[in-house]
């Protein structure tokens, strides 16, 4: 009988957590298991295949405690054991059991036939009064259905005359009869959407751009401040850089040359899964670019694609990453459970802060010198650089947070987490002072417009966006959508997507 392999039922674990929403826990368990060099073709496991696997087990458990040499005749319900009795005991002990419940059994069918005898003398009585009203209803049916055939024979000789009488009925009806004033229109039609909200912000094909050249799933993008060049990084442990020409799309993918640098963060082959670029952003001038890695390393590139530094420290992956606004610190957040801000000028770290009991998930700067955290642990932590204690502590969520967001003045405070809410708050106040609730999934990330005060747009009204997981997935796929225009600097980048619940 052939056996289960160890990668293989790492493999069922890993599909289980991704299928029950555990994605972190997931992440860390693909890397550590090496899910990514197994041989196992993915398409061909089945949906709740873990689960599936163990009920078969625990049915096959239960079976062989019940079927013995000594007692082969199998009742219709064997079900004498509980799924914990199957983990906790050997088969020795289950047949016990199976044994004495298989008794008790026995003794309670015997005081039951003795009940049973008494009754079926009267139950036969009532089977067959119920027969003979069965058989005298049918009678009566039968008489009904003849009765009714004599009047639509009737009807039938004079059809014309029928309908005419109908019509002439609603031509002299009054408009009072059918719910509407004499000299008054009746309700405006409601408009009804025919289509999906997805479907009506369909981008033609003709508008989009399909950058290929990855061999993984993408992990991150960003658009640089300072020009047409967009960043990506990749499970493939790469970043790239491409150069996205000004004009319309080409309304497909690239096929002539493009151009594009590849930044490798591991020499010779480009699979190795602790290389995994997670999370990347560009300073403030456009002219450097900053990525994490699963490897727990910083690293800063030119935009010729020369590498300037490697900053390390981090006892684990890095999840989030953010250049502050002057461009002389870079602020990285790590499932070590820390944030750390390196002076990039000496290369050097200059504060690490161990606060929070779970992986750092995200990081954001409020201004210069302080910054805000946000961890699997729940809770918020608003930092200053020289400050040993957290400056502000947000609690109010009940669940990881997974994403926090300043807004341009750096007055108020968006998260958003797996509790399905996404809060707004106040360094002025310990409470939120917005709760979010329209979503019925997990919440993965979060922006604010650039619009409102502090913004070259202080006129517009200023707007939150929130992200579900499934538009997480569908961005995360190496469609970039473009829009060609000259003037990027003052027209946001928009991306279709998809919801889950549609």
């Amino acid at each position: 009988m052939s056996s289960i392999t160890s990668e293989e039922l790492n493999y069922l674990v890993f599909r289980y957590l991704q299928e029950s929403g555990l994605l972190h826990s997931a992440f860390v368990l693909g890397y550590e298991a090496g899910i990514n060099k197994c041989n196992i073709d993915g398409n061909l496991v089945p949906p709740r295949a873990l689960i599936t696997f163990v009920q078969k087990g625990l049915q096959y458990l239960e079976m062989e405690a019940n079927l013995s040499n000594s007692d082969v005749d199998m009742d219709e319900d064997f079900s004498f054991l509980q799924p914990m009795d199957l983990i906790t005991k050997d088969v020795c002990e289950l047949r016990q059991m199976v044994k004495e419940k298989k008794k008790n059994l026995n003794g309670d069918r015997d005081k039951e036939n003795d009940v049973d005898r008494g009754h079926e003398i009267e139950h036969g009585r009532v089977k067959e009064k119920e027969r003979l009203d069965r058989e005298k209803e049918r009678e009566r049916d039968k008489e009904r259905v003849e009765n009714e055939k004599e009047p639509e024979k009737q009807h039938e000789s004079h059809p014309d005359k029928e309908m005419l009488t109908v019509q002439e009925e609603k031509v002299n009806s009054k408009p009072e009869e059918n719910g509407v004033l004499q000299g008054e229109k009746g309700p405006e039609p409601m408009d009804i959407a025919t289509t999906s909200a997805s479907e009506s912000f369909e981008i033609p094909n003709s508008d989009v751009t399909i950058l290929e050249g990855h061999t993984s799933e993408v992990c991150a993008c960003a658009w640089s401040p300072a020009g047409s060049l967009l960043a990506s990084g990749s499970g493939d442990s790469t970043a790239r850089i491409w150069t996205i020409a000004d004009g319309t799309s080409n309304g497909g993918a690239q096929n002539g040359p493009l151009n594009v640098l590849v930044l490798k963060h591991v020499k010779g082959r480009t699979n190795e899964k602790s290389k995994d670029v997670t999370t990347l952003d560009w300073n403030g001038e456009g002219t450097l670019l900053a990525t994490g890695s699963y490897d727990g390393q910083a690293r800063i590139w030119s935009t010729n694609g020369d590498l300037k530094c490697t900053l390390s420290k981090h006892k684990g992956p890095i999840f989030s990453l953010k250049w502050n606004k002057k461009g002389d610190y870079l602020l990285t957040g790590s499932c070590d459970k820390t944030a750390i801000v390196w002076d990039v000028k000496t290369e050097e770290w200059k504060q690490q802060f161990e606060f929070h009991s779970g992986p750092t998930l995200d990081v954001d700067w409020r201004n210069n010198v302080s910054f805000a955290t946000s961890s699997t642990d729940n809770m918020i932590y608003v930092c200053k650089i020289g400050e040993n204690r957290p400056i502000k502590t947000f609690a109010g969520h009940q669940g990881e947070v997974n994403c926090v967001k300043w807004d341009p003045t750096g007055s108020l405070l968006a998260s958003c987490s797996d509790d399905v809410t996404a809060k707004i708050w106040n360094m002025k106040q310990d409470k939120y002072v917005h709760d979010l609730r329209e979503h019925s999934k997990e919440i993965y990330t979060i922006r604010w417009s650039p619009t409102g005060s502090g913004t070259n747009n202080p006129n517009q009204q200023l707007i939150l966006a929130r992200l579900i997981p499934y538009f997480l997935y569908w961005i995360c796929s190496i469609y970039f959508k473009y829009f060609g225009t000259t003037e990027r600097a003052n027209l946001p980048l928009h991306l279709a997507c998809s919801d889950v619940e549609l």
